[in-house]
């Protein structure tokens, strides 16, 4: 089963989640490499939050780098991660900028605002992102990244 956002602000870029034996998976498509890594965060960020109840109030800016695109994939998702589990800030809106050819470094900016337990309603506890059956195509437009819950 597979799970998709609802409405999504832009639908060139989608993104959801599906199940595995002990974790759980991010499914991302958008037509252009930097929406397909916003795609992917948003859906990430969607496992632990519900997205329709974050505001867009506070701005994150962070930087990293991969020497090659999973290791890239990974250290976006888990600076977004630390966002979540170190400030407690959950994105609601993200907007990416990639250099390198291939991508070898991602600058983003995160808008959202921290976590409040009387407004918003966690889910799941995303603990790692791993390179477990990870898979991207900028080409194609897809990714899959399984983290640990």
């Amino acid at each position: 089963m597979s799970t998709r956002n609802s409405r999504p602000r832009n639908p060139e870029r989608r993104w959801g989640s599906f199940p595995t034996t002990a974790d759980v998976g991010v499914w991302a498509r958008a037509r252009e490499p930097e929406q397909l890594f916003e795609a992917l965060g948003l859906g990430l960020v969607a496992l632990s939050v519900d997205l329709r109840g974050v505001r867009a109030l506070e701005e994150r800016r962070f930087r990293v780098s991969g020497s090659d695109l999973s290791r890239l994939v990974v250290a976006y998702l888990g600076a977004l991660l630390s966002l979540e589990q170190e400030e407690g800030f959950f994105p609601r809106e993200i907007a990416v900028r990639l250099t390198g050819r291939p991508p070898t470094s991602v600058a983003a900016t995160a808008r959202g605002e921290m976590f409040d337990r009387a407004r918003h309603r966690g889910k799941k506890e995303v603990k790692a992102i791993t390179f477990h059956r990870l898979q991207i195509d900028l080409v194609q437009g897809t990714a899959r990244v399984i983290v640990d819950i």
